[in-house]
């Protein structure tokens, strides 16, 4: 099984995660950020990846240091649980409407790091009312923190642009499911390659 646990604690946040790449959807992770809640599970949903875990950081502080660790974490992950991608697509493209909002995600697992945003998001945040009554909100300014930091740990290359939308709302959702989909196609298993490493270097790192 392709599958991987990571660990992060520093003084910010700490964070545990367990991937499994060929799951069927199953999000079970402590969350205390409603919306991105929401993400990740849609995030597993669409791209059939089992995830479960703990997310904990310091919140007094702002969202930024627990998103965007969770974003490396999850990075980690899939790099881990691909080991030398010997035998996967590598690359995938995915274009995901969602009401107003349509966004197309390409990704490459060629070892480079490299992330392009394009959201054209306002930077507003998102604000929610939980079952307590209390008030939350998602930083969206910290969407690009989490793909960075993912980019960055799972050693990929990743495109997300935003082709229209009016809601925030529909262009985040709309990127986590495009995204998603992209890497599903980019990490499953090509039949045809016969196990090798899909790059004529013969080595990807």
């Amino acid at each position: 099984m392709r599958t991987a646990t990571v660990k992060r604690t520093t003084g910010e946040t700490q964070i545990e995660l367990t991937l499994n790449l060929d799951g069927s959807g199953k999000c079970d992770v402590k969350n205390p950020i409603g919306f991105f809640d929401h993400m990740l599970k849609s995030f597993c949903k669409h791209g059939l990846f089992d995830l479960t875990g703990t997310i904990k950081g310091d919140l007094e502080v702002d969202q930024h240091h627990t998103i965007e660790d969770t974003g490396i974490v999850l990075g980690e992950c899939f790099k881990k649980a691909l080991g030398d991608l010997a035998g996967i697509y590598r690359s995938g493209f995915f274009i995901y409407p969602m009401d107003e909002s349509l966004v197309q995600a390409a990704v490459d697992f060629g070892g480079r790091p490299y992330l392009v945003n394009n959201a054209e998001l306002t930077g507003n945040p998102l604000v929610s009312i939980g079952e307590d009554g209390e008030e939350g909100s998602f930083q969206t300014d910290c969407f690009e923190d989490f793909w960075q930091g993912f980019v960055n740990a799972a050693g990929c290359n990743l495109h997300i642009d935003v082709i229209r939308g009016r809601s925030d709302h529909h262009k985040i959702e709309a990127s986590f499911k495009a995204v998603s989909r992209a890497i599903r196609a980019a990490v499953e298993i090509d039949e045809r390659r016969k196990g090798t490493i899909p790059s004529t270097k013969g080595v990807l790192v």
